[in-house]
């Protein structure tokens, strides 16, 4: 007699994956980055996830009794077993140390669930006889994508890892800061001061228009302030890791980065980019390019950062406009203020500072001098209400070429490459602006003389 295989599914891992969560709370940063409710192919397995999902987005306790009332309120308790079930997950459960390794049995038993659907839908597609080839190849490959999106995003990489397969794959080719009160050093001096260095707990949103350098003033800051000791992370939504590490090292070793990237480059310049490997492979700083993330999973692996490292000091995110929220809503400006709102509550929760790129609106470009301004902010209303700190990017030399200069402005001299970091709002102190020089052919910000910074 026939009998209909069950899809894969392993309900022993799912128990062990919830057992694991209700014995020890801290379990769950392991698993939430890549295992979702819908992974779970017993539904009680999934409402039961679901609860511990909801208690941790919420900051709230995650243990038995409160599991229990998480699905009593939502009506669910009595229909997965009581707390019967609830004790018998924690008791076949020996230790909670191996949550992981049940969590990633869960999810790939679900991708292979998902793979034989992705399957059923593609013969139903051949049986179509569609006329446009073409056109049904392209369905076919988005249902496969849509299997492979699902799959666990990546972690944290430490920057040593980075720069090594970067110098193995070129060979193929041819003092601790005190944590919990001291504020964090951008290593700009005259930044410092205006702001008494980065506080801990604090969101400070670095915003401009495109290509203005955002990215290599927060990737300036984290290499500035892991040299000082600082534990730094760094969610790239923009960049591949890789494409982060050679801005670093362009920086650090003072080369062009255009032709770095290409390895045109002579034996002085190759002796700096070695020093400056081992510089860098020493600095604590670690970087997750997982495009877009939601903000449940970077909550998560930063927090399961700080808990690996003791500490984090440090996290920058680039950029703001590019994280998903959680609420399933079409409203951008009320899911950029439930992402702004978790950025400033992780910032709290680890005590340490979190610098986030922005993007400014085009409204900007509609005024004679483009100077940027609170309202120019996309989505500006919770941006601004959120951030502690608002620092916006302003270079006259993108604004005016030197011609033009020289007619409206002739006492004062040409500011090539000289960038106004415009704080525009100051929740500790007053507002203002500073001056940096930006070196485009190394990607770095460098601090101006203190005479030239006198007379600006």
């Amino acid at each position: 007699m026939y009998t209909e295989k069950l899809p894969p599914h392993d309900i022993d891992a799912e128990e062990a994956v919830l057992g694991s969560l209700l014995i020890d709370s801290d379990a769950i940063l392991k698993v939430a980055p890549f295992l979702k409710p819908e992974d779970f192919y017993r539904d009680r397995n999934r409402y039961c996830y679901e609860a511990c999902i909801s208690l941790f987005n919420r900051n709230e306790a995650l243990n038995q009794v409160t599991v229990a009332h998480e699905l009593d309120l939502k009506g669910r308790l009595d229909e997965l077993g009581g707390p019967a079930y609830l004790s018998h997950l924690v008791s076949i459960i020996p230790t909670p140390l191996h949550a992981e390794h049940y969590g990633r049995i869960v999810n790939r038993t679900s991708t292979l669930r998902k793979l034989i659907q992705a399957a059923g839908e593609i013969v139903g597609m051949g049986y179509e006889g569609a006329a446009d080839i073409e056109a049904l190849l392209g369905r076919a490959e988005d249902v496969l994508f849509r299997v492979r999106a699902g799959q666990p995003s990546r972690a944290f990489v430490s920057l040593r890892e980075v720069l090594d397969q970067y110098l193995e794959e070129r060979a193929a080719d041819i003092g601790p800061l005190e944590r919990g009160g001291m504020p964090v050093i951008s290593g700009f001096e005259s930044l410092d001061q205006a702001l008494g260095g980065l506080q801990r707990s604090d969101l400070i949103i670095l915003a401009a228009r495109p290509s203005l350098g955002k990215s290599s003033l927060a990737l300036s800051i984290a290499l500035h302030a892991a040299r000082a000791g600082a534990v730094a992370g760094i969610f790239s939504l923009e960049m591949s890791r890789e494409q982060v590490a050679m801005r670093l090292l362009s920086c650090v070793a003072g080369v062009d980065g255009h032709r770095l990237r290409l390895g045109l480059l002579s034996e002085p310049e190759e002796r700096k980019v070695n020093d400056a490997v081992g510089d860098l492979s020493e600095l604590p700083i670690y970087i997750d390019d997982t495009p877009l993330q939601t903000i449940v999973e970077m909550r998560s692996k930063a927090r399961r950062l700080h808990l690996e490292r003791k500490g984090l000091d440090l996290l920058v995110v680039d950029y703001l406009q590019l994280v998903t929220g959680n609420s399933r809503t079409d409203n951008r400006v009320q899911e950029i203020g439930e992402i702004t709102r978790a950025l400033k509550g992780l910032a709290r929760d680890l005590n340490c500072v979190v610098v986030a790129a922005s993007q400014l609106s085009r409204a900007v470009e509609m005024r004679p001098n483009r100077r940027p301004q609170l309202s120019d902010l996309r989505e500006s209303g919770s941006i601004e209400q959120d951030a502690d700190v608002v620092t916006f990017i302003h270079r006259e030399d993108k604004v005016y070429t030197q011609e033009e200069w020289d007619q409206r402005f002739q006492d004062r001299p040409y500011p090539k490459n000289i960038a106004e970091l415009i704080i525009a709002k100051h929740r500790h102190g007053p507002t203002g602006s500073v001056h940096l020089y930006f070196r485009e052919d190394y990607v770095r910000f460098e601090d101006l003389p203190a005479q030239e910074e006198a007379v600006r």
